[in-house]
């Protein structure tokens, strides 16, 4: 059945100082909407979702693996599962990532 959503209607949740968040779940993956802010700072993680992060508006600097870019508007990254990656906004930014499977940990309630 499908299920039409309006991202501004959506729960904003801020999971990491600067980072706010909307989320959309099907059952194989997530969708994130990310407002963040300038000089936010996405620590060093890794976890099991295959991931694209997709730079809408800003400059957000990734570091995956090794490998450091800084990502504008336009680019979009795919980080293979268990990689592991950190960030930090260069400039407010306007982020979509995706995750396959679906994060159960961003599950909150709309």
């Amino acid at each position: 059945m499908p299920k039409f959503l309006n991202i501004s209607n959506l729960k904003t949740t801020e999971l990491i100082k600067g980072f706010c968040g909307k989320f959309v779940h099907a059952e194989n993956f997530t969708i994130a909407f990310w407002e963040i802010d300038k000089d936010s700072i996405l620590p060093k993680h890794a976890h099991i979702h295959e991931q694209t992060t997709q730079v809408i508006e800003g400059n957000l600097e990734l570091t995956i693996g090794t490998k450091t870019k800084i990502l504008k508007a336009g680019e979009i990254v795919v980080i293979p599962p268990n990689v592991t990656h950190s960030g930090k906004a260069l400039t407010n930014c306007k982020v979509t990532d995706t995750f396959c499977p679906a994060r159960e940990d961003y599950k909150f309630d709309n």
